[in-house]
């Protein structure tokens, strides 16, 4: 069959299941959920790729899930992705009881991932495609609550803290061969897409600084202050940004979680948290030992004891240019886009786990722009449904059938002219050699 009249079908199937699409967006939207906890996220997909047919392996990291079609082809395997976790900010109009709102637009990747799914299972357009297909809805991508990551590692629920890197761990991306997903963007100049979208990689870490407790007015000469170390590492690190080169778009940040237990004592414990990002790996490590040495340099001043854990976050995004093409052709040839509302590049110093994927293998992560407001702020807000959620799951549709049309002649020429950074077992190497505890002790007794 012409590969028109494949993509017209397809097309055909979204628009009849417009409102089906649309709701699981505003379901999700509805009920946020932070990360390894997005359970009612991950039942909807369920029950949506079950309805299709598809056998659906469930709870793939805590949460998420996982269906496949075309598994008896033998062409290259692309895998759909939609992320599943909201973020906290309670000041948002429609945060939930604990601060939780989709500010990140994740509930429309969801919709438009499964209505991609949708699209392509029930209009049979995929029985005419050359490779195989997985549509995976992926947990825990927003790098937020730590110590509740923590505790699911500690548990040994999970082994690495974002929900790529743990599901590349764990073999699901063994067999892939390339990945696609979008992000809800904002709407900026009346552009709606951005093609290639840059990010920095970061790396998390917990800090704990411990001291010792005495009567902040009768004995505090007895005390070991570490919210002192704390404020002093502060000072530290934000001495250091004149040490960062702009190219490589170092971003260092940090919150207390928790500074003492009562104003008259001195404080013994203060945790924080905090990123180091760049947009390469190389200058995030740079950044990192810098980082490092200040934390150090303020328990060695006051004399007590720090505690750092540091985990790779996320490595820099890298989209690959052949299926950024294929995506924007059919903007303009399917969806009706003109070339000048579509943005080319667009560097960020945000971060993304997709960028750890785009080491590894060929990956497309546009931003398609369905909002206004920025990301993870009170003013992020959908405002048009139709790009948001049905605009979406079209264009990646469209995209996965050129990838594996005749003989998936595009998705091999991608793969040919690919070249990684790093082969998964090279990938989870390098999270193990930089998921490291250090502890500096200076304390006497």
């Amino acid at each position: 069959m012409d590969i028109n009249q494949l993509k017209k079908m397809c097309l055909d199937e979204i628009d009849k299941n417009k409102e089906t699409i649309i709701n699981i967006g505003k379901y999700i939207y509805n009920n946020p959920e932070l990360s390894y906890r997005e359970f009612k996220a991950t039942d909807i997909a369920i029950k949506t790729l079950k309805d299709l047919g598809l056998k659906v392996e469930e709870n793939i990291a805590v949460t998420g899930c996982k269906a496949s079609i075309n598994e008896d082809k033998q062409g290259p395997k692309v895998a759909i992705l939609g992320e599943l976790d909201a973020l906290s900010c309670p000041e948002h109009k429609d945060a939930k009881e604990g601060g939780a709102i989709h500010c990140c637009g994740h509930n429309a990747q969801m919709a438009g991932m499964l209505g991609c799914a949708i699209g392509l299972v029930k209009s049979g357009v995929f029985k005419y495609l050359d490779g195989k297909i997985d549509f995976m809805a992926v947990p825990a991508e927003e790098g937020i609550e730590l110590e509740y990551r923590k505790y699911l590692q500690d548990n040994k629920m999970i082994t690495y803290v974002g929900g790529k890197q743990e599901l590349i761990h764990k073999g699901y991306f063994d067999d892939v061969d390339m990945a696609m997903m979008f992000h809800l963007g904002s709407i900026k100049e009346n552009k709606k897409c951005i093609i290639k979208g840059k990010s920095n990689g970061f790396i998390e870490k917990g800090i704990t600084f411990i001291g010792k407790s005495a009567h902040s007015g009768g004995a505090p000469h007895l005390g070991i202050n570490a919210a002192t170390m704390a404020n002093l590492a502060i000072n530290n690190i934000n001495a250091l940004r004149d040490t960062f080169k702009d190219e490589d778009t170092v971003r260092v940040h940090y919150i207390i979680n928790h500074g003492g237990d009562a104003v008259n004592v001195v404080p013994n414990k203060v945790t924080m948290e905090a990123m180091v990002r760049a947009n390469n790996a190389k200058a995030m490590i740079d950044a990192n030992k810098k980082f490092n040495r200040a934390l150090q340099a303020a328990a060695l001043a006051i004399g007590g004891k720090v505690i750092i854990e540091d985990f790779i976050g996320y490595l820099s995004l890298e989209t690959d240019d052949k299926m950024n093409s294929l995506f924007k052709s059919n903007l303009i040839n399917f969806l009706n886009i003109k070339e000048e509302e579509i943005i080319d590049l667009n560097k960020g110093g945000g971060s993304t786990d997709m960028g750890d994927l785009s080491q590894i293998m060929p990956c497309i992560h546009p931003y398609m722009m369905g909002a206004t407001g920025d990301f993870h702020t009170k003013d992020y807000t959908m405002v048009d449904e139709e790009m948001g959620y049905i605009n979406s799951a079209k264009a990646m549709a469209l995209t996965l059938i050129d990838l594996l049309y005749d003989n998936a002649k595009n998705g091999k020429d991608v793969l040919n002219n690919f070249k990684p950074k790093y082969t998964i077992k090279q990938y989870l190497k390098f999270l193990e050699d930089n998921n490291i505890m250090h502890t500096y002790n200076y304390m006497e007794n």
